[in-house]
């Protein structure tokens, strides 16, 4: 019978969605829809301290922004839920029962002073910290006498004294000696509320999650996650851990990087399309094999498997994802971008003319940029009444011949303009038989006197976003200008 394949994005609610858990989530949705199973979202809310308000939502948000669409889980519910960890403390209490009934796990009265002080003891004779079981051997009386004195109190497992090992999906054959988790290890602090390494092997375990994507930093909790399973007799998922993302330096990406944009929501805000972020995170530390480097989302679903994926460090190439963005930009529907291009316009505090006015002014500009916020530039060039000159116009403005095109360009404007690219076509046409200019000697005056710059996008289609009437009081402004260099 086929194994229905099971797994699962579980963040900690701690701030904003970083690249790198983007990632473990797209991996871990691939390999589920690679394989016809079910991608859950749950969300580990035990670290009550750090947790921020709505990051839950705003990581869900982002994640379907990305195209990342779970089945079951937050929000979308399911038959395993609740499928947040703090609402799930009465089923976590019941399986921390059962290891204290089963003699797998014992209260620890320890304060943190009594740890600490142990822990610097180790240090200073060289050996590795670990929890030496002071409370291990308490007896039952003591245990209850200082439970009624009202003593703050930890839950601890009880780790065996046996290796445990397992078959990494990325890394091969993994094996753990009980001193690599560093004696009994807490599994619920002393406010009842579970720790990770607890919930996250009980949640797995009772949503029957059968494959764990995730980064490499997790290695160190497997070994105490395995233990747990084994304690509850059932059997753990495969494990993949995949490689860390580095920076240029090839130092694992820090949060306070800032030569790097990190999180999700800021690439949004810079106009970067979710198509272009989801392709290029799944190339992130996997490679489909070939050169080829665009491809679908179905194409990569298809495509998907964990024996690709790097063992060493995935390298972030910011410039390889803008070039990717700009192809993914170019490759668009202008009228797919018309609320995200007006929204990014609005917010910079350039209002647009009208729906038909953007779809022309993207289907210009959108191959000349890499992200959507470089529109901005475009479009106050193209909606500002007077026009600024850069250096190379200004010079072009002062050449002999310049007064006589744009002499010959307002009277012509001012009669036969009729605001389309074959009516500013017709009107050149025209400049060209009065003056009898060509080339360079009638197009940069005119480019120059209208754009204020010798550079950009096709001059028809430009005039025609410009309009006639600001063409008319463009071409004014650099008659000045140009006799005045004159």
């Amino acid at each position: 019978m086929k194994m229905t394949v099971r797994l699962r994005y579980a963040p900690s609610p701690t701030g904003h969605l970083h690249i790198g858990g983007a990632r473990t989530a797209l991996f871990n949705y691939l390999y589920a829809m690679h394989h016809q199973g079910t991608f859950i979202l749950r969300i580990e809310d035990t670290d009550l301290e750090r947790n921020v308000a709505n990051a839950a939502d705003e990581f869900a948000e982002n994640l379907r922004w990305l195209g990342i669409e779970w089945q079951e889980g937050y929000q979308v519910g399911g038959p395993f839920g609740p499928y947040t960890c703090m609402e799930r403390l009465g089923i976590y209490r019941d399986h921390v029962d059962k290891l204290v009934q089963a003699g797998r796990a014992y209260p620890c009265f320890c304060t943190e002073e009594e740890l600490t002080a142990v822990r610097e003891k180790q240090q200073s004779e060289g050996i590795t910290p670990h929890y030496i079981g002071t409370c291990r051997t308490r007896s039952e009386n003591e245990r209850a006498l200082r439970m009624e004195r009202g003593d703050a109190y930890t839950i601890r497992f009880q780790v065996p004294e046996h290796a445990v090992s397992f078959v990494d999906i990325v890394r091969g054959e993994m094996q753990f000696e009980p001193e690599h988790v560093g004696g009994d290890f807490v599994i619920v602090k002393s406010n009842g509320v579970p720790v990770y390494n607890f919930a996250v092997t009980v949640d797995d375990m009772l949503m029957e999650i059968t494959h764990v994507i995730r980064g490499e930093e997790h290695i160190s909790n497997t070994p105490r996650q395995l233990y747990l399973y084994e304690a509850f007799g059932a059997n753990p998922p495969m494990f993949g851990h995949v490689p860390l993302i580095l920076g240029a330096n090839g130092k694992k990406l820090s949060k306070r990087d800032e030569s790097i944009v990190q999180f999700i929501d800021q690439y949004k805000a810079l106009g970067y399309l979710p198509d272009a972020i989801f392709n290029f995170l799944a190339l992130l530390g996997w490679s489909p094999g070939g050169e080829r480097e665009i491809m679908t989302k179905q194409e990569l679903i298809e495509r998907f498997d964990l024996e690709r994926v790097s063992k060493s460090g995935a390298f972030f190439d910011a410039a390889k994802l803008q070039w990717m963005n700009g192809h993914y930009l170019r490759s668009a529907d202008p009228a797919a971008l018309l609320d995200q291009a007006r929204v990014t316009l609005s917010g910079s505090g350039v209002m647009v003319p009208d729906d038909a006015w953007l779809r022309d002014f993207l289907s210009l500009v959108l191959e000349k940029v890499t992200q959507l916020t470089e529109i901005e530039g475009f479009a106050r060039s193209f909606l500002a009444e007077e026009v600024t000159f850069d250096d190379d116009a200004a010079k072009t403005l002062a050449l002999p011949h310049a007064n006589t095109v744009i002499e010959g360009l307002l009277g012509i404007l001012g009669t036969s303009c009729d605001g389309t690219a074959d009516g500013f076509k017709a009107v050149i046409r025209r400049v060209q038989e009065e003056t009898k200019l060509k080339g360079k000697d009638l197009f940069m005056p005119i480019r120059a006197a209208l754009t204020g710059t010798l550079h950009g996008p096709d001059l028809n289609r430009s005039l025609a976003l410009i309009g006639c009437e600001r063409c008319v009081k463009r071409a004014r402004q650099a008659l000045v200008k140009s006799k005045s260099l004159g």
